[in-house]
């Protein structure tokens, strides 16, 4: 299932792997690992975010996808269910909307 993973980064410890040089690395070995479909770096509130689309093809693979994230950056992270049109299409709004109006 495509999910959308926000990431939202606090100051510190990023900042101590900017200063330090190792920041790009860190972040490559994560996203060479979790493969993402997308990713885009943004700010979220004020602090360095990270928006990304992901497979998840069951629940026990969200760890995977969070973990580097909690422990490298202490960041926060969320996952959304989205869709394509062609998913959306799927989706029988016409008998939901049936069944349920």
């Amino acid at each position: 299932m495509r999910m959308l993973m926000n990431v939202r980064i606090p100051h510190e410890p990023f900042n101590a792997l900017v200063r330090s040089g190792t920041v790009g690395e860190v972040l490559q070995s994560i996203l060479e690992e979790t493969t993402p479909e997308a990713v885009y770096f943004t700010e979220q509130n004020g602090t360095r975010g990270a928006i990304l689309i992901v497979d998840v093809a069951e629940p026990s693979s969200v760890p995977a996808l969070a973990e580097p994230w909690f422990l490298k950056f202490n960041a926060d992270v969320s996952f959304h269910i989205v869709m394509s049109p062609e998913d959306l299409g799927k989706s029988r709004l016409d008998e939901l909307a049936k069944k349920w109006s």
